[in-house]
């Protein structure tokens, strides 16, 4: 029985629908998506001559869903790149419903409706082939519920596919078997979902909202209620259960207004209806003040208002907040608490919530009772929901965003002390917690050798957490004492098989001298033992690098010390082309923020692998500088690929406009795909949909050009048209200037990329070397930063985190 898959359809074009379609095309499966007939004409259909037959009426949700994921690119594109919706072909459940014959996976998304969803899969049985397997994407409905009916064959291929929205964004997948699955099925959707789509696959049981709805609609809840029971505001809960315990920004409140209030208030309502044994059932009622705000349709961002509004042009602050006592939006006060204030420099999540708890103001025991009831509930879940801690703390760090999972949580704060903290406030700890307590252990998770175990309940012993031969941890390779070197700024591990790993882990993964120190360490290595036969760049952070340290730039510039500025940045341009003519290959292993040097360190090297959630872009510019690490030059250098050195009768113009809009406009790609199309990566490099591949898959990367004789590149030499190209560029930036559409200061720093991006005195009946044009970046660079307006740039950057246009 073959289970690849190759084509899939997906039934219901609403947003779940659409972006699953639109995730799976990025992952280069082609999809049939499907959506209902449209109940009636529309009166503008009727002038216009269509009729209920007309194809694109017929087809209209569908479409329309698919239209909806190309053009919507808040917070974050559908599509890697909108050439990907090519892939998608849409129709409709009466006409088209034969199409799901050529399918490999048929994926349910309609309406929350038993009903709807039972008609529906009768009608689906009839057409799929009997090796092609069908799912639910259903956030709660029972498999058995939904089945009823069916014959053999079809509950042996069903399973609930349950995504988090957004698709493409959010990680977590679950996977919950009905009791006909066939296990094969099952591990081969994970197989699917882990390496085609790039997902965390947990797998859960066949119970109400499953795994990560689970727990989390229940620590939303229970905040809810300690807000209402102890009188605190939304903008003070916000304040404690956000970043300060591990959780997003947006805490709970903010994050149910993204999600949509009528969601969750479903989901409660799901809850409260089936979960009859449930020991806090009656916490999963809906609070009245919540009940009126879904009667006024406060839904949240989709209504324009819910815990927060954000008001524009009335005279007031940006955003009001809810008063939950008198159903009024009032402006939001600013919350000060002690124990937040002393936590907030604490960068580990477990330690800052550690010390979070051990303070004793208002906010200290908000947190401490909604964790204690979290931990609890969570810990009696274990067995009801899934069969293991590790399951729970996947989906709650994969769905909900959380740095921890509870039992990692757990572990942080101590498992004996809270223990003993929740027998003092009358709590009984969860049998799970006992069991591990009585068998004589500490923690629910241990580390030994580098590999990494969990407390299972069953046994009451420890197992091995699962991964794949592709996940590669670099704190697993500390513990086995492959440290090779390390500094203040970065760290050189070694990953197996001869190849070196480069991590940052200065703030953010600026670059610093410390970082340029271990980079050319790590050089040294390769080229002088035999050992070494490459070097990865890469690291766990939440951003692969956002760039340089221009903090220690702007000190060394107030100063006067001129020498000491151009040295770092020609140390900078150094190591990169290091990276690039290293007798061994290098390869750079981006994932979400790469910007500034970051880009250009990517750029440098021979080879990228990059997640597909990459955010590339030179954007100096946002600071009042330009590229200094060699960004000009690997933007000339691969808009002007292809065209032969000896060409001199190229117009090459339109390919220094394009390199030029990238650096002036701080372009920055969306995707790695994207990424491709603005020329920070090159076709050759790789896309990996799965960021816990990504370091495994950078170091195979590195042994595949060991292995197919890797020799560095040649170092190119350019024909650019010089001083007459640069005049018309300056003509066109006065016009823009003049016409306000930019700064005075702006067309300075323009001037500056288009006399390097030029290549200065020249003219295109001459070469230029690469070192000729990091010449000119250099000095271009180190001019900008000695201006007034730059260095107020940088400083407004550096306080409040946002550009400045001056």
């Amino acid at each position: 029985m073959s289970r690849k898959i190759e084509k899939a359809a997906v039934l219901g074009a609403g947003i779940m629908g659409s972006g699953i379609a639109a995730h799976l095309a990025n992952c280069g499966v082609r999809t049939v998506l499907l959506d209902i007939v449209p109940p009636e004409l529309t009166e503008e259909d009727k002038k216009k001559g269509v009729t209920r037959e007309t194809p694109a009426f017929r087809n209209r949700f569908a479409a329309n869903g698919l239209a909806n994921a190309i053009k919507n690119k808040k917070p974050i594109p559908a599509f890697y790149h909108d050439g990907f919706a090519d892939l998608v072909k849409t129709g409709n459940l009466e006409d088209h419903l034969d199409w799901l014959k050529d399918c490999d996976w048929v994926v349910e998304v309609v309406i929350e409706n038993l009903e709807i969803k039972r008609k529906l899969f009768e009608k689906v049985e009839k057409v799929v082939r009997p090796d092609a397997i069908v799912s639910s994407n259903t956030s709660g409905i029972a498999i058995k519920s939904m089945i009823e009916g069916r014959g053999a064959a079809f509950r042996k291929s069903f399973l609930v596919t349950h995504f988090f929205n957004p698709v493409r964004f959010m990680r977590l997948l679950e996977l919950v078997p009905g009791a006909d699955t066939d296990p094969a099925v099952v591990r081969a959707m994970a197989e699917f979902g882990t390496n085609v789509l790039g997902k965390g696959v947990i797998f859960g049981k066949d119970t109400t909202n499953f795994v990560g709805n689970r727990i989390g609609i229940y620590g939303l809840i229970r905040t809810v209620r300690e807000m209402l029971d102890e009188g605190y505001t939304i903008e003070e809960a916000d304040a404690i259960v956000g970043e300060p315990m591990g959780r997003p920004k947006t805490a709970a409140f903010r994050t149910v207004d993204m999600v949509g209030l009528d969601t969750v208030v479903h989901i409660l309502h799901n809850c409260y209806d089936t979960l009859k044994d449930d020991e806090a059932r009656e916490i999963f009622q809906v609070p009245p003040f919540i009940q009126k705000m879904i009667e006024r349709k406060q839904f949240g961002d989709k209504t324009k208002g819910g815990f927060y509004k954000k008001l524009k042009g009335e005279g007031k602050k940006d955003v009001q907040v809810l008063d939950h006592t008198t159903g009024e939006y009032r402006e939001k006060a600013k919350v000060r608490f002690d124990s937040l204030g002393a936590v907030r420099g604490v960068e580990d999540p477990g330690e800052r919530l550690k010390q979070l708890l051990t303070h004793d103001d208002r906010a200290a025991k908000f947190a401490w009772n909604v964790t204690r009831d979290s931990l609890i509930y969570s810990g009696n879940r274990v067995g009801e929901i899934c069969d293991d801690i590790v399951q729970i703390d996947n989906g709650m760090k994969w769905g909900y965003n959380w740095a921890l999972g509870p039992f990692e949580g757990w572990d942080a704060i101590g498992v004996k002390e809270s223990c003993e903290r929740m027998k003092k406030d009358g709590k009984q700890p969860p049998k799970i917690a006992e069991a591990l307590l009585a068998a004589g252990f500490t923690s629910f998770y241990k580390t030994e050798k580098g590999k990494r175990y969990f407390f299972d309940l069953g046994s009451k012993s420890y197992k091995p957490v699962a991964e794949d031969a592709l996940t590669l941890r670099l704190p697993l390779l500390k513990q086995q004492d492959r440290v090779v070197a390390h500094n203040d700024g970065a760290t050189l591990y070694d990953m197996g098989d001869g190849v070196l790993c480069c991590e940052f882990h200065t703030k953010m993964n600026s670059i610093d001298q410390d970082v340029i120190n271990q980079l050319n360490h790590g050089l040294d290595l390769c080229d002088q033992d035999d050992r070494w036969i490459g070097m990865v760049l890469g690291n766990h952070g939440e951003a692969f690098c956002a760039g340089a340290n221009v903090f220690a730039l702007i000190m060394a510039a107030q100063q006067g010390l001129w020498d000491q500025v151009e040295g770092v940045v020609k140390a900078f341009q150094d190591v990169g082309q290091r990276l690039k003519y290293s007798r061994k290959p290098t390869v750079a292993a981006p994932f979400a923020m790469a910007l500034g040097g970051g880009a250009e360190l990517s750029m440098a090297c021979n080879r990228i692998c990059a997640h597909a959630d990459l955010f590339m872009g030179l954007v100096e510019v946002g600071v009042g500088l330009i590229p200094g690490g060699g960004g000009h030059k690997e933007m000339l250098i691969r808009h002007l690929e292809g065209i032969p050195e000896q060409a001199q009768n190229v117009n090459p113009i339109p390919f220094l406009q394009a390199a030029f809009q990238n650096i002036g406009m701080a372009k920055v790609s969306m995707s790695a795909h994207e990424a491709q199309a603005l020329r920070f990566l090159r076709a050759s490099d790789q896309v990996v949909t799965n960021k816990e591949h990504l370091l495994g898959r950078a170091k195979r990367m590195v042994q595949a050009m060991v292995l197919e004789g890797f020799t560095p590149p040649r170092m190119r030499k350019l024909r650019l048209p010089g001083e007459m190209i640069h005049a018309t560029f300056l003509m066109v930036l006065d016009s823009m200037c003049k016409q306000h559409q930019i700064t005075e200061h702006e067309q300075l720093m323009a001037g500056k990329i288009a006399w390097v991006l030029s290549g200065g005195k020249t003219s295109q009946n001459v070469e230029v070397s690469e070192q000729y044009l990091l010449d000119l970046e250099r000095e271009a660079f180190c001019f900008l930063l000695g201006t007034a307006k730059t260095q107020e740039r940088i400083q407004h950057f550096l306080m409040k985190g946002k550009p400045l246009r001056n």
